[in-house]
């Protein structure tokens, strides 16, 4: 699908583009949400750049993400999607900074388009430009990491006190749970790690370009405030997965911990039961000539025995603390 943003007053109105039509020269932000090849050609008949392909895009070398071709800048970062639901994913999108217009090549909806899209929606500078639409979408695109790694950070929290903070039986109970959030988090926590891994490199390349084309005092310093936002998180991301390692090591070590209880509790039984199970045996025996046979107190006299070497084994291990 393609879309142009056109400026209408104080807002920036969105318009489909047919195949078959021409691009606005208004436009300062070209959309491309699952781009056709007719599409691609639209907009490169238009501009007269290329527009990337999606295998193009998944390229993880920086070369062939962050270049010069044709007096445009092109971008591709990897954006967080879907991190409300239990299958968050990243996937890449294409900026293009080309004679003041921006143009996003994407195949999938991050919420900070949206976003922004909204926002420009009601209301925007009358002198709004394609760079301008792009610090907003970086400024959306950071805090939503932002506000992705706030939640994780409640969850783990949780967590912590799941395992700690329970005892016993209850505990027992939310040990699926307790994992599955765990992998949950950890997941979601290395895709945000790595989407501000691609966003610090496409920040820092951005810098030196409007370092080059003599940006705005105003828009180098936010650059430099970007900067400074996703080394924080990803520092903050960092130590949220160092926590997460912790707390799944915290979660063997707990279940490793009762899974040794049940053993001992079998092996205090078997050796308990194993003095009466030999008394047992040895009256069990059908020997002719066996002078406790006669015996009239013989038999409560064995079961006593039995008795007695049952309790006497515990006595002992409750002596020693093994119980």
């Amino acid at each position: 699908m393609l879309s142009v943003y056109i400026p209408r007053g104080n807002t920036l109105e969105r318009q489909p583009v047919g195949v078959g039509n021409v691009l606005p020269d208004a436009s300062v932000w070209i959309d491309l949400v699952n781009p056709t090849v007719d599409e691609d050609r639209v907009v490169e008949r238009f501009l007269g750049i290329a527009v990337p392909t999606r295998e193009e895009m998944q390229e993880i070398e920086v070369s062939s993400r962050l270049y010069t071709e044709n007096g445009a800048r092109y971008m591709t970062a990897t954006l967080m999607c879907h991190s409300d639901t239990p299958m968050p994913k990243t996937t890449p999108v294409t900026f293009i900074l080309s004679s003041h217009r921006l143009i996003t090549v994407r195949y999938d909806e991050p919420r900070p388009f949206t976003i922004v899209m909204t926002k420009l929606g009601r209301t925007c500078p009358p002198t709004v430009t394609g760079e301008s639409v792009l610090m907003d979408l970086l400024d959306a695109v950071i805090d939503r990491a932002a506000d992705i790694l706030e939640k994780i950070g409640i969850e783990v929290d949780r967590v912590s006190q799941d395992i700690f903070g329970r005892r016993g039986a209850d505990r027992s109970r939310v040990y699926d749970s307790i994992l599955a959030t765990i992998g949950q988090k950890g997941d979601l926590t290395s895709k945000v790690r790595e989407s501000l891994v691609s966003i610090g490199r496409l920040v820092l390349f951005l810098a030196n370009e409007a370092e080059n084309l003599r940006w705005a005092k105003d828009t180098r310093a936010q650059l430099k405030s970007m900067q400074r936002d996703v080394g924080s998180l990803s520092d903050h991301a960092t130590y949220l997965t160092n926590n997460i390692t912790f707390m799944l090591d915290a979660m063997v070590g707990v279940v490793t911990i009762e899974q040794n209880n049940i053993i001992k509790i079998f092996s205090v039984v078997a050796v308990v039961l194993m003095p009466p199970t030999l008394i047992a045996s040895i009256y069990g025996m059908n020997f002719k000539h066996m002078p406790e046979l006669e015996w009239i107190s013989g038999y409560p006299i064995a079961i006593g025995m039995m008795l007695l070497a049952a309790i006497l084994p515990y006595l002992f291990f409750k002596w020693r603390k093994w119980l």
